[in-house]
């Protein structure tokens, strides 16, 4: 309970900074303008700060929800190829259906992140569970080959440049009000992950005993597909992807909390939400008053972050 409260505090406190931080400052804009400041806060600063905290929370959700289908704490979905999927879908149908209305573009994106990241799991099936960092480079080449196809293709039909924002930027600087609200079903698909939190718990402990207990594991793993690949489609579109959130945010959480999800998720979610908007707070300030891209600055603090998870011995609370 008082992690929740700390992170709901810390969260509110970086939401507040959030809405004052930008290249223009709104209380000079108030007195001069009173509309003008309204329009900078409604029309950009709200839905900048909603839309990190919405793919922050999304991406920690969705990769708690991936480290518990494959069995290994090491992965998430920007690790074993399901943002290359989903930007392959995403490329074919610009090329095939450019005029196709933005759902219908979603839904392809969407099913191409499905079915590149089961055809993942079909691949590293025959792993043994204690190889445990054999999935993650397992997954590192995977993305790695999907990634390639997607830059050949984009150079190809030269769509290089829109390809490059898809899967390097992890950017919120044209965030704007009618071009985030997608994320908002990235943020339903995590809750319904919240829902099914004893499953998934359930279901990383291995098929076997899932089935012992009663649980249908293909269902379960059907649905954290269903989540991992929706959130990740709809962020990528969005903003590009953005890496480390849903590899060190839930680590960090089951160091501290245990692996009870069904009391750990909520929090790693709140955990997603903040980290990512510190490191968009961080962005927007280190240069200001221009910008380096969240995906940058994420680059770094997750990189120590997950050192520090690999060097630090487990501890559970």
């Amino acid at each position: 309970m008082r992690l929740w409260l700390a992170l709901g505090l810390v969260l509110a406190a970086l939401a507040v900074v959030s809405l004052a931080t930008g290249a223009a400052d709104l209380g000079v804009a108030l007195g001069r303008d009173g509309s003008k400041a309204a329009l900078i806060f409604w029309a950009s600063r709200l839905p900048r700060t909603l839309a990190v905290m919405l793919t922050g929370a999304a991406l920690a959700v969705s990769g708690v929800v991936m480290q518990q289908i494959l069995r290994n704490r090491f992965v998430e979905p920007g690790t074993v190829g399901t943002g290359e999927s989903a930007a392959l879908g995403l490329l074919a149908v610009t090329l095939i259906a450019p005029a196709a209305p933005i759902w219908v573009k979603m839904a392809v994106t969407a099913l191409a992140g499905l079915a590149g990241t089961a055809l993942f799991l079909r691949l590293v099936r025959g792993i043994p569970p204690r190889e445990v960092m054999l999935v993650p480079l397992a997954g590192l080449v995977w993305s790695g080959v999907l990634g390639a196809m997607v830059l050949h293709i984009g150079w190809q039909t030269d769509l290089l440049q829109l390809v490059q924002v898809w899967l390097m930027t992890g950017e919120f600087s044209g965030v704007i009000a009618g071009r985030y609200e997608l994320l908002w079903i990235a943020g339903a698909a995590a809750a319904l992950a919240l829902f099914a939190a004893d499953r998934f718990a359930i279901l990383g402990l291995g098929e076997g005993l899932a089935t012992g207990l009663g649980l249908k594991p293909a269902a379960v793993m059907r649905l954290g597909l269903v989540v991992v690949s929706v959130v990740t489609a709809l962020v990528m579109a969005t903003v590009g992807m953005v890496p480390f959130v849903g590899l060190v945010v839930p680590n960090i959480t089951s160091r501290i909390m245990g692996d009870n999800l069904r009391r750990s998720l909520p929090v790693t979610a709140l955990g997603g939400a903040a980290l990512l908007l510190a490191c968009d707070i961080a962005g927007r300030l280190v240069i200001h008053p221009y910008e380096v891209p969240v995906g940058t600055v994420l680059g770094v603090v997750g990189t120590m972050l997950f050192l520090w998870l690999l060097w630090r011995n487990p501890r559970h609370g």
